[in-house]
């Protein structure tokens, strides 16, 4: 039976199960020459490049986001829970 690739890219969408080392997993995220989104060092898909500035403002936003909703949900916690009567004709 033949060796099964074990990198490469599948409709579109790149593959890489290639043992990691600590080299290879930081020159993954800091590519400064390249776009927002390049090829993860290990699994499928993409990650976010550091070295890019979008890609800081994507984190600062998901950032954002996730204050805002814990500190909803906090605020959801602290108000009473009163029953609501529904009449339907």
């Amino acid at each position: 039976m033949a060796d099964k690739p074990t990198s490469g890219e599948l409709f579109g969408v790149p593959y890489n199960f290639e043992k990691p080392n600590l080299s290879r997993l930081l020159s993954a995220h800091w590519q400064p020459g390249e776009g927002m989104l390049v090829e993860k060092e290990f699994g499928i898909g993409y990650t976010l490049n550091l070295a890019n500035w979008r890609s800081w403002v994507v984190l600062g936003v998901a950032g954002l986001l996730f204050y805002q909703q814990q500190s909803g949900d906090e605020e959801s916690e602290d108000e009473d829970d009163e029953a609501v009567e529904v009449i339907v004709d």
